[in-house]
């Protein structure tokens, strides 16, 4: 590749295709589960609109759904998973069933569809008309709620994107109250967080590296031959080089044709070769290993890639 490999930003969804029930019948509709889908109680979209969503947006379809439901005059603040699925922040694992928000300074009380947060005073932002928690709080939130892999894999996304600062996140993480609940994982997102990493099963795969206290990789390093740029591996050791390679090995992605597919097998082979001929080892492992650490690191420590007794990665910081 002749520059890093990187995902791109999800398609935001289009809250302008749901329905309240009360307006379809308004006009003579009548929604039914054949014609519509109930996104949740009294809010609907047509069904053929719904088959084409993606996961993420069908739970930013709720979480618009939710906020129909509400008061207008009293919209909530959208935090955790719910604003994090509106600004377009990676999910590993599936999205909750519930819509996530926050009340600051007050009692917060939680019912079927919605989780209520009490939290000290935090940034907030308007998009796509709603109120959301900032990019950085959302992900300190993402951070102490969930596990390493989800925390650094939205943090990661963020700062790739441009969508907050380093400094950002370091102002969101020092407004967290002493002893509360992950934030000890928050900071360590936020010591841990790079805009080199370019997915999130990248994102997932360091967090899984640095558990196992493997030696810290270089991310995005370039090798060169005689014939000039070799690519920009994922993982760099020095002699070793690491490649996540999503779903499928390679990097086909879903939908190739039998001669894309092809293509980019026989390319990916000539990339691995050269970087063999320059005395590279290369490990690939793909979602499922990174979801199973112990396969990860079978398939590194065949390279040479083994934990050490205590961890290195912020020695020299």
């Amino acid at each position: 590749m002749d520059t890093p490999r990187q995902s791109t930003p999800p398609e935001p969804f289009d809250p302008s295709v749901l329905r309240v029930a009360g307006d379809l019948r308004l006009r003579g509709i009548e929604p039914t589960r054949t014609t519509h889908v109930a996104v949740r109680h009294g809010v609907w979209i047509e069904a053929a609109d719904w088959q084409r969503l993606s996961i993420d947006q069908r739970y930013a379809a709720f979480v618009h759904a939710t906020v129909l439901r509400c008061d207008p005059e009293k919209p909530p603040l959208l935090s955790h998973e719910s604003a994090a699925v509106l600004w377009g922040l990676p999910r590993i694992g599936a999205w909750p069933r519930r819509c996530h928000v926050t009340k600051v300074d007050g009692v917060a009380r939680s019912t079927g569809l919605i989780v209520r947060h009490s939290t000290p005073p935090v940034a907030e932002a308007q998009h796509q008309g709603l109120r959301l928690t900032s990019v950085a709080d959302t992900v300190v939130a993402l951070a102490k709620t969930g596990d390493l892999g989800a925390g650094l894999a939205a943090a990661d996304h963020a700062l790739r994107h441009d969508m907050c600062t380093r400094e950002d996140l370091a102002n969101a993480l020092a407004a967290l109250a002493p002893g509360v609940t992950g934030s000890v994982q928050a900071r360590l997102v936020g010591e841990l967080a790079d805009p080199g990493s370019m997915s999130a099963g990248e994102s997932l795969s360091r967090a899984q590296m640095f558990l196992a206290n493997l030696p810290k990789p270089e991310l995005q390093v370039a090798h060169e031959d005689s014939a000039g740029l070799i690519g920009y591996v994922d993982f760099d050791w020095g002699g070793v080089v690491g490649e996540f390679d999503g779903k499928l090995k390679y990097k086909v992605p879903e939908g190739a044709t039998p001669e894309e597919a092809a293509e980019i097998l026989w390319q990916e082979k000539q990339r691995e070769d050269r970087l063999r001929r320059r005395d590279n080892r290369v490990a690939r492992w793909v979602w499922a290993d990174a979801m199973r650490p112990k396969s990860m690191l079978t398939i590194l420590g065949e390279q040479g890639i083994r934990p050490r007794p205590r961890s290195v990665w912020f020695m020299a910081s």
